[in-house]
């Protein structure tokens, strides 16, 4: 029989498994309420959002990497990728910083005002070349 798992390993695990609950229960909820959850997720503040959580985990994961790299137990590419990977998710954690409180704000609006209803925003199609 192996070892039971160090707590950290099992606090991953519990995590993941967690993020796959939320985003099941995503997909259930009504709009009014499944906003300011995701605006709560997009969060960029460590302590507030998982997304600022997960950007710190690899700034974290970086520098334990660079101290590995330091001792010569890890290549340089190992750290270069977290690192490119924390700045990143800062990037995009600022981009949807911006649309947060539009999503908060969803679960706020009152209910169907009678009235000619908000017409759909246009898309923005991206190919990749």
């Amino acid at each position: 029989m192996s070892p039971p798992a160090p707590y950290a390993e099992r606090l991953a695990d519990e995590i993941t498994h967690r993020l796959a609950l939320l985003a099941d229960q995503l997909t259930q909820l009504p709009p009014a309420q499944a906003a300011p959850v995701i605006a709560r997720t997009l969060d960029p503040e460590p302590a507030d959002g998982v997304l600022g959580g997960i950007t710190h985990l690899m700034a974290v994961s970086s520098m334990f990497a660079k101290a590995q790299v330091e001792r010569g137990t890890l290549g340089p590419e190992v750290w270069l990728a977290l690192g490119r990977a924390a700045n990143a998710l800062d990037d995009v954690a600022l981009d949807l910083d911006e649309h947060c409180d539009a999503l908060r704000h969803v679960g706020t609006q009152p209910a169907g005002i009678p009235g000619k209803p908000p017409a759909p925003a246009a898309f923005v199609v991206r190919r990749r070349r």
